[in-house]
């Protein structure tokens, strides 16, 4: 079976052709955002023309979906989005059979299909980077929600003191935790120290690593209620930032005098298909939708 697999960012649109759990014919197309959200799909589907011989395709895409109807419920990332399907408008000029998943969720699949998550059936899996997205598995099944956007870790209170109920997402998750939570904590005490890659660079520096391991607790924060709250057997940790075995090792020692002794052998593993993860997800899912899995 070939499955054409679409990760629709708002930067760039990737695609790729998914076979025998293995990704070829992967490339990067700019989304070109502000033409708006038509063209784009336009764009889309002449991808999917250009990969003959695809049964099926699976779309991983920014912003809240209805997963029955692949409607897109809310989208800020490119104009005219909100309110689209395009699983509908797909079908119709392709004449496939489409699936669309919100992209974290895509990136869970990927990873339980394939990935650190294979052969676990109660997960959850959180991403790092500007934000925090997240996605839990229970039974080997995606948890949705009554509205189909299970998952929003990133908006865990973890810092009731600074909550101001006239500024959405004070006192979060992400406004401690995320890489970019990371970036202003140590830039404000080393301006110089503008990315991870160079804050990683400096960790012999005490005071550096000082900072980290404060963000590194926020983390843990979060996670000792996720882990309490699904009982999970691993927590899967994506994004760019967690590719620091730093990380890996100084969470794991913090975590584990903050959770009750019989939630102590839920694992800590990193993700494993990076950007790949996604596209990999969407495969997986139009494969099953399609009923050729």
């Amino acid at each position: 079976m070939k499955t054409a697999c679409v990760d629709i960012g708002g930067t760039y649109i990737k695609t790729a052709v998914l076979e025998d759990g293995r990704l070829s014919s992967l490339q990067e197309t700019p989304t070109n955002a502000a033409a708006g959200a038509e063209q784009m799909l336009r764009n889309v589907a002449e991808l999917v023309h250009g990969m003959p011989g695809v049964q099926c395709v699976g779309i991983s895409t920014a912003g809240e979906v209805e997963p029955q109807t692949g409607r897109i419920r809310f989208a800020c990332n490119i104009p005219g989005y909100t309110g689209m399907n395009p699983k509908t408008l797909l079908e119709q000029q392709l004449g496939l059979p489409v699936a669309v998943e919100n992209d974290v969720n895509a990136a869970a699949m990927g990873e339980y299909a394939f990935g650190a998550a294979k052969g676990k059936r109660d997960f959850v899996m959180l991403t790092f980077g500007t934000g925090i997205g997240g996605a839990a598995f229970a039974g080997g099944q995606l948890y949705r929600g009554s509205l189909g956007s299970a998952g929003e870790f990133g908006g865990l209170i973890t810092h009731p003191e600074a909550v101001d109920p006239a500024c959405q997402g004070t006192g979060s998750y992400e406004r401690y935790a995320s890489t970019t939570a990371l970036v202003k904590r140590v830039s404000a005490r080393f301006p110089e120290l503008t990315d991870g890659r160079a804050i990683f660079a400096r960790l012999e520096d005490d005071s550096v690593r000082a900072e980290v391991d404060g963000w590194i607790r926020e983390i843990s924060y979060g996670l000792v209620s996720l882990i309490h709250a699904f009982d999970p057997e691993a927590v899967v940790l994506g994004g760019g930032v967690m590719k620091q075995d730093y990380i890996q090792s100084q969470l794991a020692r913090q975590l584990q005098p903050l959770l009750k002794p019989s939630f102590r052998g839920c694992r800590l593993i990193p993700a494993q298909l990076g950007n790949q993860a996604g596209l990999m997800g969407a495969g997986y899912l139009a494969g099953r939708c399609a009923g050729l899995e």
